[in-house]
């Protein structure tokens, strides 16, 4: 033992004195592997360094080993030694900043790469793998992160990816990592390199920030607006659709949205409807305006009419008139139809309004025109709003009693009918009256209920001396004590 110390103290003093190979002897002798490695390393014999390496195994001595291979550029070797060094998270970073520093970059990418299948893989090397995929081969970086992307620190490789440029890799990572907002962020900051039209509907709709929403509708207004109603689809079930049309009036865009305001009109909103049907009278679509209007009722009613009653096209005018008789205002519908010659809407709203003033205006209207057909049609439309005495007194004035015949006669019908069920009516009241006062009110002799005939109705009257107070000294129940053969009410026996 003593003999080996002192080998081993000669050995450390022939290193010291950069004697190698009189220190290799030595080492091997007392199998002291690790200073036999060192010694070699010094002798440039890196094989036999490996193998000395191997069976030292020590952390330090294969970093020696490793560090010396890579100075003499015995790459394939030096991978031999990194892949036991890189397992230990600790010594990772000083290792790859050995290989950074003198420029070989393909070799520590390469040493990591084949370290990846290693049973003690741990997630420092598939992060630091990342970051150098960012910084010396960025194509190769998307494929890794796709494969590997749970078993790497997201916020290390993100600021990597970002320091790089990387958009496309850092918006794939903000994704993973739930950061949508990040994400989306990005896409709009760089969309020549991060944006895709699937991956954009499928982040945006996860966003915590709902004013991401509407910077995503300016960003495709500015860079895809062919795409935007697809976007807006995708928004919908999240979207303030009254803040959204603003936002297009704003633009000027509203013709483009169209496809989206005709999606979400079933939802009645008032400013979805109103651009919509907007966006039809500027097409002069009269049914689309109409089937609108029909089919959903919150817009204002009153501003869509007027606007309609100046529109040039006569459709657009009738439509108008349609809504003031909506709203009850008869008389202004009734209007419009008479200066469009709207003969037959005219007739209609006047006999829905149920003013005989608006029915009358326009009979006399149709005589003041000339146009005696549409004056007996609307007698006939009108028929229970009308006075006969004012009928009668038109025709006769415009000297149109043909017209107004059928009128009167269906007039006079109705009065005959309705004296002849009166009289028959009155006939039936007045025998119902004669029967009850010639019907005896009481008849003796015939048993009627108490209730009925009220208090001694129904009874036999009692003969003479009936009904007396009985003598004094006579108890009432039962007459009790009176005297032998006495009766009440009778007298003696």
């Amino acid at each position: 033992r003593s003999r080996q110390c002192a080998q081993s103290e000669i050995g450390d003093r022939c290193y010291d004195e950069k004697m190698y190979e009189a220190a290799k002897i030595l080492f091997n002798n007392i199998s002291n592997f690790a200073r036999l490695a060192s010694a070699q390393v010094h002798l440039g014999e890196y094989q036999n360094a490996v193998d000395s390496a191997r069976k030292a195994n020590s952390t330090r001595t294969w970093k020696e080993v490793c560090f010396a291979c890579v100075d003499g550029e015995e790459f394939r070797l030096a991978q031999m030694c990194g892949l036991h060094i890189v397992v230990h998270a600790d010594e990772l970073n000083e290792l790859i900043a050995y290989y950074e520093n003198r420029g070989y970059f393909e070799e520590i990418i390469s040493l990591l790469e084949a370290a990846l299948g290693l049973e003690r893989a741990h997630m420092g090397m598939f992060t630091e793998l990342s970051i150098l995929y960012s910084k010396y081969k960025p194509h190769k970086m998307r494929e890794h992160l796709e494969l590997f992307w749970s078993r790497v620190n997201i916020p290390k490789v993100l600021r990597a990816a970002e320091q790089a440029h990387l958009w496309a890799e850092l918006v794939f990572l903000y994704d993973k990592y739930e950061e949508f907002d990040n994400a989306i962020g990005t896409m709009m900051s760089h969309p020549t390199d991060a944006w895709k039209e699937a991956q954009f509907k499928d982040i945006v709709t996860k966003v915590a920030n709902i004013e991401i929403y509407y910077r995503a509708l300016q960003f495709y207004l500015d860079n895809k607006p062919m795409l935007i109603n697809d976007l807006l689809l995708v928004l919908s079930p999240r979207l303030d659709h009254t803040r959204a049309v603003s936002f297009f009036v704003r633009a000027n865009q509203l013709p483009l949205v169209k496809p989206y305001l005709r999606s979400v009109q079933n939802l009645n909103n008032k400013a979805v409807n109103e651009a919509l049907n907007g966006l039809l009278i500027d097409e002069e679509d009269y049914q689309g305006v109409r089937n609108s209007i029909d089919a959903f009722d919150n817009f204002d009613n009153i501003a869509l009419a007027q606007r309609l009653e100046r529109h040039d096209l006569l459709e657009f005018r009738r439509i108008g008139a349609y809504l003031y008789k909506g709203n009850n205002r008869w008389k202004q519908s009734v209007e419009l139809c008479k200066k469009d010659r709207l003969y037959r809407d005219a007739m209609t709203y006047s006999s829905e309004s149920r003013d005989p003033a608006i029915a009358e205006d326009l009979i006399a209207w149709f005589l003041d025109i000339g146009n005696r057909e549409c004056f007996a049609a609307c007698l006939f439309q009108c028929y229970d709003l009308l006075h006969p005495d004012v009928i009668l007194e038109l025709a006769w004035r415009h000297n149109i009693m043909d017209f107004a015949m059928p009128y009167i006669i269906q007039v006079l019908r109705e009065y005959t009918t309705k004296v002849d069920r009166l009289q028959v009516a009155d006939k039936e009241r007045e025998e119902e009256r004669e029967k009850q006062e010639n019907q005896p009110s009481i008849v003796y002799g015939e048993p009627q209920l108490m209730i009925t005939s009220g208090p001694g109705m129904g009874m036999m009257p009692p003969p003479p001396g009936a009904g007396m107070m009985p003598p004094p000294g006579m108890g009432q129940p039962g007459f009790q004590g009176a005297a032998p053969g006495f009766q009440p009410g009778y007298g003696p026996m």
